[in-house]
């Protein structure tokens, strides 16, 4: 009998981050705050979070060895079922850390991961359609391939026989072997399904497309079903989309075609970016680019840099791009105050805050509340002027259509 996930206890878990010359404190503590959500998007409870200031990570086991012994003995003592930690571990130190966790290979109550992992756990779980489940599952097999070692504790076995690479052959060459084939079969599904979408898209005629972008988690979905009046699932939790969606949507009377895409995020496994190329062609193919930016976070910029820095990647960062700055009804008044232009706002009172602070800097640009609809009509405006635009500079001998 199978237990609803509703009834299963959540499991506990401690994050582990560093503060170095390159990441100091400030930033390591916004990381492990994100990496919190990342727990509690997965089902996680975090208990405490442990760093450690250091030059760089420490080769064997990222974290010195005082403070490893810390981490071990604060598992045992809470009964933590989860460590996480904040970057991307190489086969060695998951090694060497979980045999500190995990003495006792048969026994291992203790679960560690790395960043990469617990992103991957959250789209194996959020993955809808086959393209998605599949990129996914690629993702997850091109991470494990380097670190089996790890993995399993029968591997120091020997096996041979009909099908084997000869006698001798460890079992783990095996297991390796049968992740490059599974690799292969992955990739060749993912062109079929790819030329399968190319031709959707060529269905679609000559309309305009226009497609959301942003940092994961910044009202995206929420955006999405206001302009197509659609019901998208959306919650606040990091990931809520995987799969591309597209919809047809007519303001004032022009009409376009708009798609909703996967959030981006910092320190994105490598692998999953490449295996998620495929969904991103939604971007790479749109006419217009809608950047939702949360402007209520504290470190909206540096998400707007990951965004652009991920369009840029992926050959999208030439196409025109409209930012909308979401969540202002979040935005705490103080914040645009605290910049070089205050005394510009202070000698022009009469001038809407917001679109004349250093904030809009980003031009063309309009500041919105999807959730309480604010400045929706005018969003609206924008994007169909913006539309009838690059329609017209398309086909400039259609100025009949609308």
């Amino acid at each position: 009998m199978r237990v609803h996930p509703a009834f299963l206890k959540p499991e506990r878990a401690i994050l582990v981050g560093l503060i170095t010359a390159a990441q100091p404190q400030a930033k390591a503590e916004e990381y492990l705050a994100e990496l919190a959500f990342l727990a509690e998007t997965a089902g996680a409870v975090t208990e405490k979070m442990f760093y450690q200031r250091l030059d760089r990570p420490e080769p064997r086991t990222y974290v010195g060895s005082g403070k490893l012994h810390e981490l071990v003995q604060y598992v045992k003592e809470h009964e933590i079922d989860l460590v996480i930690f904040d970057d991307e571990l190489n086969a060695a130190q998951f090694r060497n850390i979980e045999k500190e966790f995990n003495p006792d290979p048969l026994k291992a109550d203790v679960k560690v991961l790395d960043r990469s992992t617990l992103i991957l756990d959250i789209f194996a779980s959020r993955a809808q359609s086959a393209q998605a489940k599949t990129q996914v599952e690629l993702a997850q097999h091109e991470y494990l391939l380097p670190r089996l070692t790890r993995m399993w504790t029968h591997l120091s076995k020997q096996k041979g026989g009909i099908g084997m690479k000869g006698p001798g052959e460890k079992e783990i060459e095996t297991d390796r072997r049968i992740i490059r084939d599974r690799i292969i079969l992955l990739k060749e599904k993912l062109k079929l399904i790819d030329r399968q979408n190319a031709t959707q898209r060529k269905n679609r005629g000559k309309q305009i497309r226009v497609a959301l972008v942003g940092y994961t988690n910044v009202g995206k979905s929420t955006l999405m079903n206001l302009l197509s009046k659609s019901e998208l699932f959306a919650e606040n939790k990091l990931f809520a989309t995987l799969d591309a969606t597209v919809r047809k949507v007519v303001i004032q009377n022009v009409p376009f075609l708009l798609s909703d895409t996967v959030g981006f995020i910092r320190k994105l496994p490598h692998h999953l970016v490449e295996s998620f190329k495929s969904t991103l062609d939604e971007v790479r193919e749109a006419d217009i680019l809608l950047h939702v930016v949360d402007v209520s976070h504290a470190n909206y910029e540096e998400q707007m840099e990951v965004v652009l820095s991920t369009l840029k990647d992926i050959g999208a960062i030439d196409k025109p791009i409209l930012t909308v700055f979401n969540k202002v009804d979040q935005l705490m008044a103080e914040r645009v105050q605290h910049h070089d232009d205050v005394e510009y706002l202070e000698s022009h009172p009469d001038l809407p805050t917001l679109e004349k602070s250093w904030i809009a800097r980003s031009k063309p640009c309009i500041f919105i509340s999807a959730i309480d609809k604010t400045n929706i009509d005018q969003l609206k405006e924008e994007v169909s002027q913006v539309v009838k635009k690059t329609w017209f500079e398309r086909y400039p001998y259609s100025h009949d259509f609308f």
